[in-house]
């Protein structure tokens, strides 16, 4: 970790400051990063200002450069300082000698500056300038002196903080208040290896012994630590905060890495209302809560700002602080902030309660894409829940707006507030609570009693606020559906082969909630829609065939009927015989056969048992016309012309109600010009 200090602590230098550093593992210089020029965090007593401290990793080369603003007069703070922590040991870096210093007075390297071509530091032989004392400074004076007693510590501290994580007492403490939200896990500073040693100073408290604000930062840092790294990094910081800029402790109370790691920072207690340094003019009332990393480009990732949202809750919740309202703070000295807005030293300015540090003094932090989501983590904070919709009934069909089941159901939801943040759900059934799940669940299931129902999920945020979406009407029904018309067999026109008889399969299924499809399942499977009656089939002549239907409502529920049937082919040998007749041969004819004549009133008559015929007849562009008696009457004039000729073809059908004895007469009519007819036999259904 590096960062550049100077001699003045109260000093802002608004120009750019930059370092790039070498990395151990490849040898490849960094790209140039630019350090906030004021830690903003205002400790009583600092020895030294100094920039945020930089995240690089382990590195075994650095090199700086300061360039004053446009608007210095007093060029470069006096005592600039590089320096170096090596988290891994505590220990400060500060006493190395650097290569060389370069002085630009005609203004020196940009921002934007690119590395030198040979990757290396610049290195001069004429220093304009002697390195600041590289000893490490002594403990400052106590300025912010607590207004009330010290808080305790602990010798030992497991690595999750407990409700104290500060030495043991000399004198007492503010109370530590109960919250109405719960306390998230906090990694102890202890468990991120705090050397007490350099921090020996009693922590201080908030003089009004309440927090009512919380300030959000960022680190100003590198984003490419790992998850690993975080303990190393708020190390880091804290080293740099005490031994560099002479702070008494670390100025964040909490910090948290981009995994969502939380972190205890200044000692004190983390129930308590600890003092800390961090948001200058404001330290007297607020808590500060600092992200590992820089996000002016990209928001935190979510684990981390649930953190936050975690962390504020709870603190704010100690002292009944509303995360999603306004509160006025005093200012403890005269300032201006990142929007160009100024004010008194004692001025009454208002603040959100969750609110950046841009907002209270004259820094990016929390970065510009961070800022934008505190909105959010307010919401988050304070509830209620967010987002929350019902996504699915599942063990129910849906129709419409409106569901159906026999009786159990899972109800699946989606929110967008975080699942830690949640207490629990509760799926109401007609307005009562019919099951509960925890915050981190996404479904539940239930069971209705027969009837229609309005389900909703409820969410209760930590906060004690409900949000429930909107209900679902569920109808939960037993009644299988029924074949109001029982399916029936019937042949139809079409073209006939001993494999495949054209027939029709008619059915209707109604329900009484909700009728979903009709099912065939034998001899071959299909789907039809509810308000479908019918379908085309073909059957195998001479073979029985049984079909399967099954109708399914919305609920699932379950219907059958089916019916059985053999297509039969009379040939027409076996008709009797009236009038002139002549016989055909051709692999086209069913058998191989057919009977043609041109003489009117020639006929032939077939008796059969069933419950729906169909004549087969060859047509050509020359075929004529016949009469169709059934059972001793005329019903129809059949005309076989065709433009086209077809073989085998049922032209005409006749179906009953019922299976019974039928005689089928036809007779040729003589049509004037093509009276000749080609018959290929008869079929029925039986």
């Amino acid at each position: 970790m590096v960062g550049v200090t100077w001699t003045d602590p109260a000093l802002h230098v608004p120009g750019a400051i930059e370092v790039r550093t070498r990395s151990s593992e490849s040898g490849q210089w960094s790209r140039w990063m630019r350090l906030d020029g004021d830690s903003g965090q205002g400790e009583g007593g600092a020895v030294r200002g100094g920039t945020e401290p930089a995240w690089v990793g382990a590195s075994n080369g650095v090199e700086a450069r300061v360039r004053s603003g446009a608007s210095a007069s007093a060029g470069l703070p006096a005592g600039l300082r590089l320096d170096m922590v090596d988290p891994g040991s505590g220990k400060a870096a500060t006493g190395m000698e650097p290569a060389a210093f370069a002085v630009d007075e005609s203004g020196g390297p940009t921002p934007t500056d690119s590395p030198s071509d040979s990757g290396e530091p610049t290195q001069s032989t004429t220093p304009s300038e002697t390195p600041a004392s590289s000893g490490p400074p002594t403990e400052p004076p106590v300025s912010e002196q607590p207004t009330t007693p010290p808080a305790p510590s602990e010798s030992t501290s497991p690595p999750s903080a407990s409700a104290t994580t500060s030495p043991v007492p000399t004198v007492s403490v503010p109370p530590a208040l109960p919250s109405t939200a719960p306390q998230p896990p906090i990694t102890s500073r202890a468990g991120w290896g705090a050397d007490e040693s350099i921090s020996p100073e009693e922590p201080g408290y908030l003089p009004g012994g309440k927090i009512k604000a919380v300030v959000v930062h960022h680190t100003a840092e590198s984003n490419t630590y790992t998850c690993a790294d975080g303990p190393a990094v708020v190390r880091g910081i804290y080293d740099y905060h005490v031994q560099q800029l002479g702070w008494k402790d670390l100025g964040y109370n909490f910090l948290v890495d981009k995994c969502g790691t939380i972190y205890e920072g200044r000692k004190g207690g983390i129930d308590r209302p600890v003092l800390g340094a961090h948001a200058y003019g404001f330290n007297t009332e607020t808590t500060g809560i600092s992200v590992l990393g820089t996000y002016t480009d990209a928001a935190p990732p979510q684990a981390a700002m649930t953190s936050v949202a975690r962390i504020a809750a709870w603190k704010l919740g100690q002292y009944g602080v509303d995360p999603a309202g306004t509160t006025t703070l005093t200012a403890g000295d005269s300032g201006l902030n990142y929007f160009g807005k100024t004010w008194a030293k004692g001025a009454q300015l208002s603040f959100p309660v969750i609110h950046g540090h841009r907002d209270g003094y004259n820094t990016q932090c929390p970065g510009n894409a961070f800022y934008a989501q505190l909105g959010t983590i307010r919401s988050w904070t304070a509830g209620p829940v967010t987002g929350l919709a019902i996504k699915s009934v599942t063990g129910a069909g849906v129709s419409g707006t409106t569901y159906y089941t026999k009786a159990p159901i899972t109800v699946t939801w989606s929110a967008t507030t975080p699942a830690s943040l949640i207490s629990k759900y509760e799926l109401l059934v007609d307005g009562k609570v019919a099951a509960t799940a925890a915050g981190t669940a996404t479904s539940a299931k239930a069971t209705l009693a027969v009837g229609s129902h309005k389900v909703s999920v409820r969410a209760v945020h930590q906060s004690g606020k409900t949000t429930t979406t909107a209900a679902a009407t569920v109808v939960a029904e037993t009644t299988a559906p029924t074949f109001t018309t029982k399916p029936v067999l019937t042949l139809r026109t079409g073209t006939v082969n001993t494999t495949a008889v054209p027939l029709t399969l008619s059915w209707k299924a109604t329900d009484n909630a909700a009728l979903k499809e009709v099912r065939l399942t034998a001899p071959v499977s299909a789907t039809y829609g509810p308000t479908t009656y019918g379908a085309a089939h073909s059957a195998k002549s001479g073979v029985a065939t049984t079909w399967a239907l099954t109708a399914y409502d919305r609920a699932g529920n379950t219907g059958t009927a089916s019916v059985a049937g053999t297509p039969t082919i009379l040939q027409e040998t076996s008709a009797a015989r009236s009038g002139t007749w002549t016989t055909r041969s051709s692999t086209s004819y069913l058998g191989g056969k057919s009977y043609s004549s041109s003489a009117k009133n020639a006929s032939l008559t077939w008796t059969f048992t069933g419950r729906s015929a169909a004549w087969v007849v060859s047509r050509a562009s020359t075929s004529g016309q016949a009469y169709v008696y059934v059972d001793g009457v005329k019903t129809a004039t059949v005309d076989l012309k065709s433009s086209t000729t077809k073989y085998r073809d049922a032209i005409w059908t006749k179906s009953w109600t019922a299976s019974a004895k039928h005689t089928i007469k036809i007779v040729v009519v003589g049509t004037s010009g093509r009276p000749a007819i080609t018959t290929d036999g008869l079929v029925y259904l039986k």
